[in-house]
């Protein structure tokens, strides 16, 4: 709380923090229908990402199971690749399941044709999936996501805290821009993998704003270390991150950041006035007591009543909301 009180910028992560954490599978296209088509496609990457604690890979893993009532068995060799997917092995069949850097990073390509029904997406604030079969591209999942209903409120009241906000997502660009743009975040970067992440709070702190980093992913554990506070979602988030961070949501209820901005400010301010007023009564008193007039009864009680008062001052804080 009393690092919270110098915290002058607030960075978000985007899904699951600003907006519901909860996306669905509005379309899916396969790249080739009579090789793997959409049902299978999605069946897929529902199984691929069953492992994954990322908000997308368990929006996949959700929609597939609401749309067809059935079980989805474990994949095998499952692994989370941060700020990029995930790989595992269906059966016999390779799935990767992710961004473009993730096809990139596996010399997987992508037509051209494949490429401009993705960016139609993208320029409507969408989140892609993108899928790849035995090393061949198979299609993507098309994801839409809804901001929190508060979120909006809650960046306008930590803006009037005087506190910047910035938007730090693993996201497109287009994604990235519309939620900050609805959201007025003027300072946002796209694209990020959980070391890009690191090195932007990094940067920040280089240039001695302290900040406080809000995510709730794995990809966000390292930033919520590296901040100067930590503050993860503690329903949906992830173990690690809720284990990297200094403080929890127990009810991922983004609305009470700025009382507890405003709180810890408050805060800091109470134990100010509370010490001022410690030092000026204890040195009255030895003042008094050096020239006979306070006797040590007299003493001892003065004593505890600035106690008493430094007690009752600070109990107002469990009541205090902000204005």
């Amino acid at each position: 709380m009393e690092r919270l009180a110098n915290v002058s910028r607030a960075a978000f992560d985007k899904t699951g923090t600003l907006t519901n954490g909860s996306p669905e599978v509005i379309e899916v296209v396969a790249e080739d229908a009579e090789s793997v088509n959409e049902q299978e496609l999605f069946r897929l990457a529902a199984i691929a990402e069953r492992p994954s604690e990322h908000p997308l890979g368990k929006a996949v893993t959700q929609c597939w199971r609401k749309e067809n009532n059935g079980e989805l068995p474990q994949p095998d060799l499952f692994q989370a690749v941060p700020g990029q997917g995930v790989t595992a092995f269906v059966g016999s069949r390779e799935t990767l399941a992710g961004n473009l850097k993730l096809l990139e990073s596996n010399h997987v390509r992508i037509s051209k044709d494949a490429l401009e029904k993705s960016e139609e997406w993208l320029n409507q604030g969408c989140t892609l999936i993108h899928i790849a079969v035995n090393q061949r591209y198979a299609g993507f999942l098309v994801l839409a996501d809804t901001i929190r209903g508060e979120s909006s409120d809650m960046i306008k009241r930590l803006h009037a805290l005087d506190v910047r906000t910035t938007l730090i997502t693993g996201d497109n660009e287009k994604s990235a821009s519309a939620i900050s743009g609805q959201l007025a975040i003027s300072d946002y970067h796209a694209n990020c993998l959980p070391e890009d992440k690191l090195k932007y709070i990094s940067d920040f702190e280089k240039r001695a704003e302290a900040v406080c980093m809000i995510g709730d992913g794995i990809n966000d554990a390292p930033a919520l270390k590296k901040a100067t506070v930590g503050i993860a979602m503690g329903g949906i988030g992830s173990d690690i991150a809720v284990d990297a961070a200094d403080i929890a949501l127990v009810n991922d209820d983004v609305k009470e950041l700025p009382h507890l901005f405003a709180l810890s400010k408050h805060m800091m301010r109470v134990i100010k006035s509370n010490l001022t007023f410690s030092m000026i009564l204890n040195f009255l008193a030895l003042a008094l007591a050096v020239t006979g007039k306070l006797n040590p009864v007299i003493g001892a009680l003065v004593h505890n009543a600035g106690s008493v008062f430094v007690i009752v001052n600070s109990s107002f804080l469990l009541s205090w909301r902000e204005k």
